[in-house]
């Protein structure tokens, strides 16, 4: 797998309470994710095997946002968006 950090857009949205969350990620996994993103050094792509702890939580955050981002602009596109879940 590519080394994503630095290299993709951030996709916030505002959540139900005002808060700025990335889609599909709650406040906490958004706070999160931003500390791993920020923490981690920029590595050469290595490959899942040969990842830390804490690079694979990093890729499984990104993972969680990505896929929810795919859907809601599906879902846009479709003309869905009300009522989405990916707003925490």
């Amino acid at each position: 797998m590519s080394d994503l950090r630095g290299h993709s857009p951030r996709r916030y949205v505002v959540d139900v309470s005002g808060r700025r969350v990335l889609v599909g990620l709650t406040l906490e996994e958004t706070s999160e994710f931003e500390g791993l993103d920020t923490s981690l050094p920029q590595l050469p792509d290595r490959g899942e095997q040969g990842a830390s702890a804490v690079e694979g939580r990093w890729l499984e955050l990104y993972d969680k946002h990505d896929k929810a981002w795919i859907k809601w602009k599906a879902d846009l596109r479709a003309g869905q968006q009300g009522n989405s879940p990916f707003f925490n």
